[in-house]
């Protein structure tokens, strides 16, 4: 667990730190935000904010990562270094946030809100996808275990497995919903990043939450001969989980610190694809799928008022649920103050949070 205190703290210093140099870089090469003209009137104050912020917790996280397993190397014996779990999780990361680089760059080289396009968003995400779970099913470590399952989870693996239909057919079904959580994780931090601090202070909850469940598998994993069969956890490299949560949790603290109302900095599309990719791999590799539906209730909750939106729109011939979609900007034209938004969503997230934490460690409870 010293890992999970050192990553911490690296990861909250290097956002600290780094942030305000990296809006003077974007300030200096006139990076700044575009605003769509169809989004609430009070946002156009944002335009020319420094964006493309995530790059900097991105960054932080992998220095912070390979940077605290260098420290419990040299200062510990036996310590394993970086694990497959953890460089898929970063792959994941870095992958999706290198798309919504190429978005974010798109949208400042052409000087307007619009990046790349759907489709080619889509490609992009998807390719990180496959291969992250194609290499999540053949890296086995020296008892065959391999980063993800092929059974889907909640709190555990449930008796519904993907290899069911055969070795291949499994795999290929995994990869397909892999790729299916992998996408909705990306598109909802994206759809809730739309007021200062809010997504972040919402991705930060969620990491904590992982720092948590990860800290309690390592603690009853069932390669340990002190965990309790009955309810112990067959998850692949738990600990060096809970560091990388813990990581990208301090970071995202430390560049809240200058994301919050009035940001000084927006993380773009290159943090929100990065923080959802690190979700989603965080959902995966710990075998909670399903309960990251709770765990990111907010989330779910913001990407739902945009499918309602949209589908009543079209079905209704031009009517409209809300005043706008997503969600927050619905409360921001009922006059709602944009702190006011951002810390009562932020109470709604840490609901969420909480139910999660308490299923998780409920059902262990009842099982023991």
């Amino acid at each position: 667990m010293v890992g999970v205190v050192i990553g911490s703290g690296l990861g909250l210093i290097l956002t600290l730190v780094g942030t305000p140099l990296f809006i003077r870089l974007l300030v200096r090469r006139g990076y700044g935000q575009f605003i769509r003209d169809d989004g609430p009137t009070t946002h156009h104050v944002k335009r020319g904010t420094p964006t493309m912020g995530g790059a900097v917790f991105v960054m932080a996280t992998v220095i912070a990562y390979f940077a605290t397993h260098l420290f419990l190397a040299l200062t510990r014996d036996g310590a394993t270094g970086p694990t497959a779990s953890g460089l898929l999780l970063l792959f994941l990361m870095v992958g999706m946030a290198a798309v919504g680089f190429a978005d974010d760059f798109s949208k400042i080289s052409k000087k307007q809100s619009l990046g790349l396009t759907p489709w080619m968003k889509i490609l992009g995400q998807g390719i990180v996808g496959v291969l992250f779970a194609v290499l999540a099913l053949v890296i086995p470590n020296a008892d065959g275990q391999t980063p993800a399952s092929t059974a889907v989870s909640f709190v555990r693996e449930t008796a519904l497995d993907f290899a069911f239909f055969g070795p291949v057919i499994g795999a290929i079904l995994f990869v397909v919903w892999a790729n299916v959580i992998a996408t909705a994780a990306t598109n909802a931090v994206n759809l809730t990043d739309g007021l200062d601090g809010l997504a972040t202070g919402a991705s930060a909850m969620v990491t904590a939450a992982y720092t948590l469940i990860a800290a309690w598998q390592w603690n009853q994993n069932c390669s340990l001969e002190t965990s309790i069969p009955e309810v112990c956890y067959g998850v692949r490299d738990p600990l060096d989980m809970a560091v990388l949560a813990g990581i990208i949790t301090g970071a995202l603290i430390g560049f809240l610190w200058w994301n919050t109302s009035p940001a000084k900095i927006f993380m773009g599309d290159t943090g929100s694809l990065g923080l959802g990719g690190a979700l989603a791999a965080f959902a995966i590799l710990t075998h909670t799928e399903l309960l990251f539906i709770i765990l990111g209730g907010l989330f779910v909750l913001i990407t739902v008022s945009v499918i309602i939106q949209v589908g009543f729109f079209k079905l209704s011939g031009g009517r409209r649920v809300f005043l706008m979609a997503p969600l927050q900007h619905h409360f921001e034209l009922k006059g709602w103050a944009e702190v006011t938004v951002v810390v009562r969503f932020w109470i709604i997230g840490a609901l969420a949070v909480g139910l999660g934490l308490a299923l998780f460690y409920g059902e262990w409870v009842i099982l023991q």
